[in-house]
């Protein structure tokens, strides 16, 4: 746990480090010359930052155009230094996390920042994760009652590790967008009148009680690899099991690439490939 927080800590400056040398590129193309704002109006954030490391400023340092694409050239090759440092410092943490928690990062939504802040949590409040209610509290999610005259309704606490907090939150962030199961939940919710922001109540609880499952009782995700192999022993192409799914072909690749983690689709991808016979197949490319 001590290793995580200080990589952490380091992680956390280098972000904020980085971000500064961004607003500081952005803020001075504003004021630069208009020779050197055009060249780079179009161009998103990477494309900027590599094109101004490749730049050459040449003439006198006293003149405000060689002096400004100088000052340019000098932030992106800082920003690329910093963007190396923070890979390093995921890989440092993807290591600690594969020996000691290899299968936390099998949920889905929770990657190298989420899993790492919940284990650092956990690891300095072993007396609050004794039962998964002592969790809720701890990551701030319990619900709390906040119910006024014939208004019945609760409210997240506002207790507990607020970091711990943000990682549950961007995991319900993900899932909102990414895991089908996630949006099923909400267009439900909605239905019945929930906001937005009581459905991400109820969102956060359910993200903390499978991690605290996950925490106690690790299970495997599901092996995505094989989906592939059977899919291409079957002579299907991606884009007919899209079409058939209806999903993006996208969406395929990265599940059978084991890029996403999604246990309810993946056991709807697998049961669907099952289902194909010969006889199937050979309609399907007729």
């Amino acid at each position: 746990m001590e290793s995580l927080r200080v990589l952490r800590a380091e992680r956390a400056t280098a972000m904020r480090a980085r971000v500064a040398v961004m607003a500081r590129v952005k803020t001075l193309l504003v004021t630069a010359p208009e020779s050197i704002r055009v060249k780079y109006r179009e161009m998103t954030s990477p494309a900027l930052m590599a094109a101004l490391e490749k730049t050459r400023p040449a003439g006198a340092p006293s003149g405000p155009l060689t002096s400004t694409a100088t000052a340019l050239k000098r932030l992106a090759v800082r920003y690329r230094h910093l963007h190396q440092e923070l890979a390093l410092i995921d890989a440092e943490l993807d290591a600690i996390l594969n020996l000691h928690a290899p299968m936390l990062r099998d949920l889905q939504g929770v990657g190298t920042d989420v899993a790492s802040q919940l284990l650092v949590t956990v690891g300095d409040n072993p007396e609050r994760v004794t039962t998964e209610a002592k969790f809720a509290a701890l990551v701030g999610v319990a619900p709390i009652p906040a119910s006024s005259g014939k208004t019945t309704r609760h409210r997240l606490s506002r207790g507990g590790d607020l970091q711990a907090n943000k990682a549950i939150h961007r995991v319900v962030l993900v899932r909102m967008r990414y895991d089908s199961r996630t949006r099923s939940c909400v267009a439900r919710r909605r239905q019945e009148g929930k906001s937005t922001k009581e459905i991400m109540r109820c969102l956060k609880r359910y993200v903390a009680r499978e991690i605290y499952e996950q925490h106690l009782h690790p299970q495997p995700a599901p092996d995505c690899g094989s989906l592939r192999t059977v899919r291409i022993t079957k002579h299907l192409t991606l884009q007919q099991a899209a079409d058939a799914l209806r999903v993006w072909p996208t969406t395929l690749s990265r599940l059978e690439r084991g890029l996403s983690h999604d246990n309810n689709f993946h056991h709807r991808y697998e049961t669907w490939l099952d289902r194909q016979s010969p006889t199937t197949q050979a309609t399907s490319r007729g």
